[in-house]
């Protein structure tokens, strides 16, 4: 099966899998959250790969714009976690991989801006 370009790059693998565990994390929130915090978890964490996808394929800097526009959902999905974890509604371990997994995907987006800049 033939692929498309941005499926090859780490960063898009890699923002999936956390897209993920935030899809598993939620179902354990409360039903009150299906349309408050759940919902917005939900949209921030599948905002990151769908903007690598979007922008790839187009110039350097249009690309640059949408590896931005994913960062900007990660500081979101950042703030989602931590008011998931002062609910209670996750676990310290589940708070702390998030955390984690959220700083190693914006070093790598971070990177990506970099090289996108040198081209």
């Amino acid at each position: 099966m033939d692929k498309f370009k941005f499926e090859d790059l780490n960063v898009y693998q890699k923002s999936l899998d956390f897209v993920d565990s935030v899809y598993f994390q939620i179902k354990e929130f409360p039903k009150s959250e299906t349309y408050n915090l759940s919902s917005q978890f939900r949209r921030a964490a599948t905002s990151i790969p769908l903007n690598i996808a979007e922008g790839q394929g187009n110039t350097n800097l249009q690309f640059n714009r949408f590896v931005m526009i994913a960062k900007s959902s990660i500081n979101e999905c950042v703030v989602c976690n931590t008011i998931a974890k002062r609910q209670n509604y996750i676990s310290d371990k589940d708070y702390i991989k998030n955390r984690n997994e959220l700083l190693e995907l914006s070093k790598m987006l971070t990177k990506l801006s970099q090289y996108l800049k040198n081209q």
